[in-house]
């Protein structure tokens, strides 16, 4: 239940970036800090998930789903806080072969958007459906990181 929670939570950050965005751009360490909560609710949402794919915690329908869901708001959001000014600081990860390569990166979140939804139309009632539909998400977030994230430790 908490875990259901605690992923509820992350999921409303995800929107609220959203809902922020629609309100105007944000740039600069605005865009990063955005992005980063993104990210934030992506690795607890792939924690979840992670976690019910390999049995370690018990596998629910409605969590499947709500992971489904942060990953498909956060696929449809993040692409929004990329800016020229947020290239550097606030501590990002972000790459800058991302704005070398501004239409590769999109077509990696594009490809992320069209994993989401066809994971969330699959509306996973067993945990195979589901390890399905996460695992092609999955692959999906680690192809972007590959090219378009720097790993700090």
């Amino acid at each position: 239940m908490f875990r259901s929670l605690t992923l509820a939570l992350l999921v409303s950050s995800a929107v609220a970036a959203g809902v922020a965005y629609a309100q105007g751009p944000i740039a600069g360490e605005g865009a990063i800090q955005s992005r980063q909560a993104i990210m934030k609710s992506y690795g607890a949402a792939a924690k979840v998930g992670g976690g019910m794919a390999k049995g370690e915690i018990p596998y629910n329908p409605a969590v499947g789903m709500l992971v489904l869901a942060t990953l498909n708001a956060g696929a449809n959001s993040v692409g929004h806080f990329f800016p020229e000014d947020s290239q550097t600081g606030g501590d990002t990860e972000a790459a800058p072969k991302i704005w070398q390569d501004m239409q590769g990166f999109n077509e990696k979140i594009d490809e992320l958007q069209g994993a989401t939804e066809m994971a969330l139309a699959s509306q996973p009632a067993d945990l195979d459906t589901f390890k399905a539909a996460f695992g092609d998400v999955a692959q999906n977030c680690k192809s972007c990181h590959e090219d378009y994230r720097i790993e700090k430790n």
